[in-house]
């Protein structure tokens, strides 16, 4: 009997989970299928979760596209698909009017060199030079003329057209990076923030929040998820407008959230916190119609500042643990990391990093 030590847990390879759940219900691995069981397995939206898993085993894309339908309205990838061949028709149309504005151009010039030699040449009658060259300028040049204002006419329609796909993926971009259901950034979006924090090369002057509804399971199973999901579009409304408009907030996943704030210290952090704490906790949460009171609704936040971290992944690991000791001291408090905080770290924060 082999005595070997059994290897360490390995932490769980997220993407690797949802391509292996994907084949096991022999779905294709396309981007909007992929983007479907990416958001129903970080649980950003428990109805797509719920109709996701009643499809069964062998849901049809048809099936697929229309859940993509129904929770991503226009399904967003496709709709960038399209806009980005739209896009590359219009440049290609541009470049054939250019290259046939310097044909022009070239003949042009061509004949401005034909009829200089003639004037220069010796064997014809002036009168008759200068009558012939004059003719055939003034032909060229308003044939030219003519010609130039088509095309600045056809490449200004052409340059309208791109702006109106410009501004149509501009829309596109920001739907995929929105979470349907809070309409804050979503998970795709904070990723690709978090990865461009340390992009510069130095360590920034920022610091990466997490916050997390305290026992927001609770709240779910006692009253449902349709009252869950009002209470996540309020905490979402009160995280946003206790923190500057140029703070990246964004709903990270089930009842968590998280905010990146740039420019500030850790003590100024720490106030933006409690700030949003406390705000969220004098928030009413009552129906108005039956009088039901569903709250208090509070949360926990853990923030680390990125200058205490080499990377993304880092900043995120130790955001965590705060957030967890935050949890783990009795809940609807904020904690900054230190360095004696511990906790098995398990989570994978970067799905889509390129």
């Amino acid at each position: 009997m082999s005595t070997a030590t059994p290897p360490k847990a390995q932490t769980p390879d997220v993407a690797a989970q949802i391509t292996y759940a994907m084949r096991s219900m022999g779905v294709a691995p396309i981007p909007r299928n992929y983007e479907l069981f990416y958001e129903a397995y970080i649980g950003s939206n428990p109805s797509l979760t719920r109709e996701l898993a009643a499809l069964g085993s062998r849901a049809t894309q048809d099936e697929l596209d229309a859940l993509g339908e129904q929770y991503f309205g226009s399904h967003q990838t496709r709709a960038i698909e399209n806009a980005h061949a739209k896009l590359i028709g219009e440049l290609d149309g541009l470049l054939r009017l250019l290259q046939q504005e310097q044909t022009s151009l070239q003949s042009y010039n061509r004949l401005l060199g034909e009829t200089y030699h003639r004037i220069n040449s010796k064997s014809t009658n002036s009168a008759d030079i200068l009558r012939s060259a004059i003719n055939i300028l003034t032909e060229a040049t308003g044939s030219t003329m003519a010609h130039g204002e088509e095309t600045v006419v056809q490449m200004s329609e052409r340059s309208k057209e791109m702006d109106e796909v410009r501004r149509e993926l501009d829309e596109y971009k920001r739907i995929a990076n929105t979470d349907s259901l809070t309409r804050i950034a979503n998970r795709r979006a904070f990723d690709e923030k978090l990865a461009a924090v340390y992009t510069s090369g130095t360590k920034p002057l920022a610091g990466l929040v997490l916050a997390d509804i305290d026992n927001f399971k609770k709240v779910n199973d006692a009253y449902g998820h349709p009252v869950g999901d009002k209470i996540l579009a309020t905490v979402a409304t009160v995280i946003r407008n206790n923190v500057r408009k140029d703070c990246f907030v964004a709903r990270t996943g089930g009842e968590e959230f998280a905010i990146i704030i740039e420019g500030n210290t850790a003590e100024e952090i720490f106030q933006i916190c409690e700030r949003t704490r406390t705000a969220l906790e004098a928030t009413p949460f009552k129906n108005s119609k039956t009088g039901v009171n569903y709250g208090p609704i509070t949360i926990s936040l853990g923030f680390a500042m990125a200058s205490d971290a080499e990377d993304a992944g880092e900043l995120y690991a130790k955001s965590d643990i705060a957030l967890y000791c935050a949890k783990n001291a009795g809940r609807n408090r904020t904690k900054h990391y230190e360095d004696g905080m511990k906790k098995d770290f398990t989570k994978s924060w970067l799905i889509y990093k390129r």
